[in-house]
């Protein structure tokens, strides 16, 4: 048995990326379609629901320092994420990096924190889908029954009546109708992303457009929340505080930028699919860094109009801003403009849709890499005869994420989604470091500035700012995602570990796909 630290060799990687023979995905994305499905990832959940969510929460009319902050780790992580998928254009993102820079055992880590980024990802923003499809239902003077679109954790009062989740239905089929069409092919799936990209970005923009000459300065003011701050509601109930350094102030654009950071997590996405594009060390860097600048310009934008339309209390108080926060500030404060609530609450699924669609595809990447490597079943690395996608790994993360998205509310999984996020950020800028220094002949097709071995400022300040939102994120969520962590560990000690090709000396030989051959060891990894 090797260390589990023993490392994949670079040769191997470089090899698998230039197959393309049985098992090798195909390679149908070109640098437009990567731009897509960054933003497609990006612009989601996080910008329609998690804006108001951390200005009610923490940043208050902050919220857009926070965005900043978050958008400033994201520049780091996301250069080191050119480098590493412009020079290694393989399925697994931060999984395979880790691989051959860090070792098994950190490889296996980030697996599984990918795990809480895209499916947990997946199943957190199909939970938002399913709120504002109702929202969008009631302007035609229907609903899906409370029942049967919450979880049973969630109860609440409707219309005087106390109602109880048993299900949320329209979460479930919604992923199994994304999970069918990736099963059916990566162009298919990505042509469906570009319509809807381009329909929810014009939603965005007519939004800032408009709502710009509705905000309120006063809304603006004072600009960071008071320590001694209370929100009542209509009652005179006290339903919120902000005790706590990360809640308030300087600390509360810290944890605003934490909560808000699960919004960024679609240009790493685009790393998952390095081994379907077509021009890889070209259009990757385009892909990752283009999709970032789009959207962190628009999140900004957008911030700035929210809080200024709608003052940040109203969203802390449940009875109004609630779930469809944009919806009810368009609503409460833009008299004249009631369409413009309809056409958001659209473009809204409709990205949410978009979302949950790269999200799903990111994870069955990972799970093909992880499943090439043993340290998965072999099933999630099978791809389907005609289509030529990963089918099994598809519709197994069907049963697991539409079961999650079914049964358990959105706020929890969409916490642990920036951990996940964020852990993987921190991995991925350390490593561009030490294959800095231990490949440094190694082509790069695209190099991150400042991050020679002697002055590596990129990497470590991607690290130490990803670090920090890690820090400012809530105490539950981090005893949660260090049990999911714990867990991970077992798994891969009892399974991973005694499949894994690389502790048992085998790799696949890149040239012959079938084939296993074994390889020398090498001392300084095993």
């Amino acid at each position: 048995m090797a260390s589990i630290f023993a490392k994949k060799p670079l040769a191997v990687l470089l090899g698998e990326a230039n197959s393309t023979g049985h098992g090798a995905l195909k390679r149908t994305l070109g640098a437009g379609n990567l731009v897509a499905l960054g933003v497609g990832a990006i612009i989601g959940a996080g910008l329609f629901v998690r804006t108001a969510a951390a200005a009610a929460q923490a940043a208050g009319p902050g919220i857009t320092l926070a965005f900043i902050l978050a958008a400033f780790g994201c520049v780091f992580a996301g250069l080191c994420y050119a480098e590493f998928a412009a020079m290694i254009p393989i399925a697994g993102s931060a999984y395979t990096y880790a691989y051959t820079t860090m070792g098994e055992f950190v490889a296996w880590v980030i697996g599984w924190a990918l795990i809480m980024e895209y499916a947990l990802g997946a199943a957190t923003v199909s939970i938002a889908w399913s709120e504002y499809l109702n929202k969008l239902l009631e302007v035609f003077g229907t609903s899906v029954p409370y029942n049967l679109s919450h979880s049973p954790f969630e109860h609440a009062m409707v219309n005087g009546v106390a109602q109880h989740g048993l299900i949320n239905l329209p979460a479930l089929l919604v992923i199994v109708a994304l999970s069918l069409l990736l099963v059916k092919g990566t162009q298919e799936s990505a042509l469906f992303n570009a319509v809807v990209v381009v329909l929810k970005v014009l939603i965005v923009i007519v939004f800032i457009a408009i709502g710009w000459q509705f905000i309120n300065p006063a809304n603006h003011t004072p600009y960071l929340i008071p320590a001694d701050a209370v929100v009542k509601n209509s009652a005179g109930e006290v339903v919120r505080t902000y005790e706590g350094f990360f809640k308030h102030g300087l600390g509360g654009i810290i944890g605003g930028a934490g909560i808000v950071f699960f919004a960024f997590i679609g240009f790493d996405a685009v790393s998952t699919a390095a081994q379907e594009a077509k021009n890889p060390k070209r259009d990757m860097p385009i892909g990752i860094l283009g999709s970032l600048a789009i959207c962190t310009v628009l999140y900004i934008l957008f911030g700035h109009v929210l809080t200024g339309v709608a003052s940040w209390r109203e969203f802390a108080d449940p009875a109004l801003g609630g779930e469809a926060s944009v919806a009810y500030a368009i609503r409460a404060h833009m008299p004249g403009y009631s369409w413009l609530a309809t056409a958001v609450t659209v473009g809204i699924l409709l990205g949410f849709t978009s979302v949950i669609l790269v999200m799903l595809m990111g994870q069955s990447r990972v799970f093909f890499s992880m499943a090439k490597d043993g340290l998965m079943p072999k099933a999630f690395s099978e791809l389907h005869p005609r289509f030529n996608t990963p089918y099994k790994s598809n519709l197994m993360l069907m049963v697991f994420v539409g079961l999650f998205a079914a049964f358990v509310p959105g706020s929890l999984a969409g916490d642990l989604t920036s951990f996940g996020t964020l852990l993987a950020f921190v991995l991925v800028s350390l490593g561009v470091w030490i294959m800095r220094k231990s490949d440094p002949e190694q082509p790069r097709p695209f190099r991150a500035p400042l991050s020679a071995p002697s002055f590596p400022l990129v990497p470590i300040m991607g690290a130490l700012v990803c670090t920090l939102l890690i820090v400012g994120l809530d105490p539950f969520t981090l005893e949660v995602a260090l049990a999911w962590m714990l867990a991970g560990f077992v798994v891969y000690f009892l399974y991973g570990k005694r499949n894994s090709k690389l502790q048992q000396g085998i790799v696949v030989v890149p040239e012959e796909m079938e084939k296993e051959a074994f390889i020398k060891p090498d001392k300084d990894n095993w």
